[in-house]
């Protein structure tokens, strides 16, 4: 479409996977259309370093929302505490947030709203009759036929599945971003499955491989198992715990993202937790991953169990890894990296979710004309 779009575009705080997956789409998006994006938490942090908020001459504006958050005890996922605060901002934070959007939507008429994983925003797109995508790695619970998935989490995939459906209303499309695909559940056939979205940085990456390991943990994580990443004898280069004295083989990086992405494209292999996202980028530069969720983080389980599947890495909780499970990964890079090579080019899906976008603005801008009465002469 030749006409600037409005797009308005919200997104989960937790981690840095939602406001990478955005950010790889804004920077494909801005030169052509003008963007709002709405972030909490450790996801406005992130963009918060690309777009400027006194940047007057960008098409992309950054604004800070409230959010959902997880919630940790002694280092922790407390799932009930996470539960609990969710319920609470149902109830509380988030119908004044979409009051707030409604607002805001009758004032600037976006053409198009995107949510990953965002509650609010959605919300505000149905009541005002704005077309909207659901673009995120979360829809997958609800949408992919998981019964290949162990007994207990198949379970817990469907316990999760009606959070997913309380998220949001009827959705234009739905696209979902995973470095796994599966069969759709009936019903379902209309869901878009793309691959990761890789930001260009990564993309223009040279993979080589290096002689160390490359780590990113989350800030929760316990003492020991720096022990545990000791026993491999490598050097490791530890992102996300910020910057402290080398201990042993480990070196302690602060967030970075050029750095980062170079580290990533010219280590051996990953060690990290199992946030699609992550995973998607280690995987594309050919890196073999020992992901490592928490017990109770049960998507990140799943992606762990298709890392798996794949041939492609192992995992084993965060709270279980010992130096017998690093030897053993150690031992298979050679196996991983063959079957990564074999799937080359399968973990990029960011040419397939920019063409469905264009196409629901396309069908937008012709129906808002068709709607245009016609001035009698």
């Amino acid at each position: 479409m030749d006409t600037m779009a409005r797009i308005f575009y919200s997104m989960a705080g937790e981690g840095r996977g939602h406001a990478a997956r955005v950010r790889t789409l804004v920077e494909q998006l801005r030169h052509e259309h003008e963007l709002t994006l709405f972030a909490s938490d450790e996801a406005y942090d992130f963009l918060a370093r690309c777009y400027a908020a006194e940047d007057q001459n960008s098409h992309v504006r950054l604004m800070r929302i409230p959010g959902l958050r997880f919630h940790y005890t002694n280092r922790k996922l407390d799932l009930w505490r996470t539960i609990s605060g969710g319920l609470y901002y149902a109830f509380r934070g988030l119908p004044q947030l979409v009051a707030a959007f409604r607002r805001r939507i009758q004032a600037e008429q976006p053409d198009l709203i995107i949510s990953d994983f965002e509650p609010a925003l959605p919300r505000a797109a149905t009541a005002e009759r704005i077309p909207y995508i659901s673009l995120d790695h979360q829809q997958v619970l609800r949408v992919y036929d998981l019964r290949s998935l162990p007994q207990s989490l198949q379970w817990q995939a469907w316990f999760m599945s009606w959070a997913v459906w309380l998220y949001y209303t009827p959705q234009t499309e739905i696209i979902t971003s995973s470095f796994y695909q599966l069969p759709l559940k009936a019903g379902w056939e209309r869901v878009h499955q793309v691959g990761p979205l890789i930001r260009a940085e990564v993309a223009l990456a040279r993979p080589t491989e290096g002689d160390y390991l490359l780590s990113y943990l989350r800030p929760n994580t316990p003492e020991n198992l720096l022990d545990v990443l000791n026993s491999a004898g490598r050097p490791i280069k530890v992102y996300g715990l910020g910057e402290r004295a080398p201990q042993g083989h480990l070196t302690f990086c602060p967030i970075h993202e050029t750095r980062f992405v170079e580290d990533l494209a010219n280590c051996q292999a990953v060690i990290c937790a199992a946030g699609n996202q992550l995973l998607g980028e280690s995987l594309f530069l050919g890196k073999p991953v020992l992901a490592l969720p928490e017990t109770q983080h049960h998507e990140q389980r799943i992606n762990a169990h298709y890392l798996q599947e794949m041939g492609v890495g192992q995992w084993t909780t965060l709270e279980t890894l010992s130096p017998e499970i690093v030897a053993d990964f150690l031992s298979q890079l050679p196996q991983y990296r063959q079957r990564l090579k074999e799937r080359r080019g399968q973990f990029d899906g960011t040419a397939d979710t920019l063409q469905i976008i264009q196409e629901v603005l396309s069908r937008t801008v012709r129906r808002a004309a068709a709607d245009v009465p016609v001035r009698a002469a």
